[in-house]
């Protein structure tokens, strides 16, 4: 059991009785949502372990290396923090596996390039291998892989595991090109995918691998594609079924193996999957629906008496933003299927007023809502100005009254983003 901690946003950290490592931990958690105040109580590891997971993988603010070192050095210089723990504490951030990491990026890079030239090389010389030696080949690049990858993770060694991981599961591809075409095996490219996928997937569980897990959100959008370049069109409505269950897979997989920034390949999946239905049901009511949808996820993940509510924040601001350019897109698409002068206002005044509980509800904590919000709002504005004056007032009128309109949205952006400072530090000060 830990002893009591307690953060406040004047930047006074009090930590009673923790070892430095805990210390510097506590502290640099606190700098990560020091924007946004908010007051824990942290009571035991696992609830320690829980908020240091959310600010690793996808949490409520996305600090980057770089902000995060004007910050630090920012409040050392208003006193709020001790100068001399600015590098500890930045070192500290360095070490963490999801700092970023040229050395990691290039790892995976060189296992991308050296399985693509070792898939290419084989194919450009199939036909003269003999045929058993091609399946003992492949099976054996494949198993030698996966072997690489147990040793280096047996011997602490991640980026190397993860990076072998990457290229089994290339050679894993090829492979299955490669045997269904050497047995002239029955069957699609997409369904050669969608064994591709299911092959990622039980790599990404037994190795319980962040990397195999972005591999999967990659091939999720494979097989979509695979599926839709067939004819260009919905084949038994497999798709309709089919994508909603591999976001679901990789959601699992992501909650599973920490990799959190994989969850916006599922979300963008789910994007994807709605403009298709659209697409099949192009109508005003099927946008309708979408907007309405989007509306209802958005409530749900943003509004504090929500039951979805403390779910949605644990999963960091990916909820609120996905569910919120849900509404936006369906309302976007309305636009193009109304038609009278009424309706165009209606449509309009609906989309600023969705824009603007964006910014209450999110505006705050969620800077994705908030910089979406502030488009859709000033798009809309235009919009409605371009519908209403533009024909009456001709084009010089019409770029006049443009900027007054842009001009006015900035002041109220402005206003905003004070109020929004404004709340934090009278929230703060109530507690």
């Amino acid at each position: 059991m830990l002893p009591r901690a307690s953060f406040k946003a004047e930047g006074v950290v009090k930590v009673a009785i923790l070892s430095d490592k805990w210390k510097i931990t506590l502290i640099l958690r606190f700098v990560m949502l020091l924007r946004f105040p908010v007051r824990f109580r942290l009571t035991s590891e696992k609830q320690l372990a829980r908020l240091l997971r959310e600010a690793t993988f996808g949490g409520e603010v996305a600090m980057y290396r770089g902000r995060l070192e004007r910050d630090l050095n920012g409040w050392a210089a208003k006193g709020l923090l001790d100068p001399a723990i600015v590098p500890t504490l930045l070192a500290d951030y360095d070490q963490r596996e999801s700092a970023f990491s040229l050395g990691r990026v290039l790892m995976a890079m060189a296992a991308l390039l050296i399985g693509g030239a070792v898939v290419l090389l084989i194919a450009a010389n199939w036909e003269a291998i003999p045929r058993v030696a091609r399946l003992v080949g492949i099976v054996a690049l494949i198993w030698s892989a996966y072997l690489n990858a147990a040793y280096w993770k047996s011997r602490n060694s991640p980026r190397l595991s993860e990076a072998s991981l990457v290229a089994g599961l290339l050679f894993f591809g090829g492979g299955i090109a490669l045997v269904g075409q050497m047995y002239h095996l029955s069957g699609d490219s997409t369904e050669a995918a969608i064994v591709w996928f299911i092959g990622a997937v039980l790599t990404a569980v037994l190795f319980r691998s962040s990397a195999a897990t972005a591999v999967c959100g990659f091939l999720a959008f494979v097989v979509a594609g695979t599926e839709w370049s067939e004819s260009f069109a919905l084949r038994n409505n497999l798709l309709l079924w089919l994508m909603p269950a591999m976001a679901a897979v990789v959601i699992g997989l992501v909650r599973f193996t920490g990799a959190g920034r994989t969850r916006h390949l599922a979300y963008l999946l789910m994007v994807c999957w709605v403009l298709i239905l659209y697409g099949r049901h192009e109508a005003p009511l099927t946008a309708l629906v979408v907007a309405a949808a989007g509306g209802v996820c958005y409530l749900l993940a943003a509004l504090p008496a929500s039951p979805l509510y403390r779910l949605a924040r644990n999963a960091g601001a990916a909820p609120s933003f996905y569910s919120f350019l849900l509404l936006m897109m369906g309302l976007l698409l309305l636009h193009f299927d109304v038609e009278g002068l009424l309706e165009q206002v209606v449509l309009g005044v609906a989309t600023l007023v969705a824009a603007i509980a964006g910014l209450f509800l999110s505006g705050r904590d969620n800077g994705a809502v908030r910089y979406l919000a502030y488009a859709a709002f000033a798009a809309e504005t235009l919009y409605l100005s371009s519908e209403t004056l533009g024909t009456i007032l001709g084009t010089s009128g019409f770029f006049m009254i443009s900027g007054l309109v842009v001009a006015l949205v900035a002041w109220v952006v402005v206003r905003l983003e004070r109020r929004f400072s404004a709340r934090s530090g009278v929230a703060e000060a109530g507690r």
